[in-house]
């Protein structure tokens, strides 16, 4: 990187990547207060139910999800290009995450609302980052 590439980085590349760590962190504080049986013993018995009964490689992908997605977002801020290939381990993530949920009896709508949210944060921040990398923002 030479001195005008680093001037030539838009605000936005900064907000985005802030805004894009703020969503992962609340997903990992999310996959923290699920492990903690204090807290899911507190939830109400729909939530807990779906808790206790997703399988342990869910569980794990969710954990690959939102914490790969986080140091996918932070190696974005420090500008790094590997940033890419995390985001698209941690959509990989997210996929796997949401098998259970996907198929439930009657397949709900909920399920494709957080299937479809999920895979479109995701293929952002994959496009972002490609964008970014090509602008010479990140290398």
């Amino acid at each position: 990187m030479n001195e005008k590439t680093i001037v030539g980085v838009h605000w936005s590349f900064w907000a985005i990547g802030a805004v894009g760590l703020m969503f992962n962190l609340m997903g990992c504080l999310n996959y923290v207060s699920q492990m903690s049986a204090e807290n899911v013993a507190s939830m109400p018995e729909v939530y807990r139910a779906i808790v206790e009964s997703r399988p342990a490689w869910a569980t794990g992908a969710f954990a690959l999800a939102v914490f790969g997605g986080s140091l996918a977002c932070i190696l974005l801020l420090l500008r790094k290009s590997v940033a890419v290939y995390v985001f698209v381990v941690a959509l990989a993530g997210a996929f796997v995450a949401q098998i259970p949920f996907l198929t439930m009896a009657g397949f709900p709508m909920a399920a494709w609302i957080g299937w479809f949210s999920q895979v479109a944060v995701g293929a952002f921040f994959i496009w972002y980052a490609i964008l970014t990398r090509s602008k010479g923002w990140i290398s």
